[in-house]
């Protein structure tokens, strides 16, 4: 039987290959993991590059150029269906270190900038729901 690690509903997670740690949602309700950027731009050969608020509220920001894997329609919980450009990055959560796909959006007007979804959690964690920041 794997170990898995135990996690809250809320956690920090890092995404080293940009630079990146920030608060993410665990989001069971979910398939696919979301992330809050802006100044989307798609480049040739399917790159694409987008800009990531290191804090809220800030405009200082990482910028990041990676590849296109996909795009795929998306139905948020308001029932709208969005197109949404998926990339491949490093996720790095208590002490667990594996490749997610993340679908790019804008959530400025939610109070997460990251939705971690069950693609990215499966094999590797289990959800305490009533937790939160269970490992910093």
């Amino acid at each position: 039987m794997s170990s898995k690690t135990l996690i809250g509903w809320r956690e920090w997670i890092e995404l080293p290959e940009w630079g990146v740690r920030l608060k993410a949602k665990i989001d069971t309700g979910a398939k696919s993991s979301s992330l809050d950027v802006e100044n989307i731009t798609l480049l040739p050969e399917e790159r694409i590059s987008f800009h990531i608020h290191k804090k809220r509220k800030t405009d200082n920001v990482i910028p990041v150029e990676t590849d296109v894997i996909r795009t795929i329609n998306v139905r948020s919980s308001n029932g709208k269906t969005q197109t949404r450009y998926v990339v491949r990055t490093t996720m790095q959560l208590c002490g667990v270190e594996k490749p997610i796909l993340i679908t790019l959006a804008s959530r400025r007007r939610m109070i997460h900038r990251m939705l971690l979804g069950r693609e990215a959690l499966s094999d590797d964690f289990l959800i305490d729901a009533g937790a939160d920041h269970l490992v910093s």
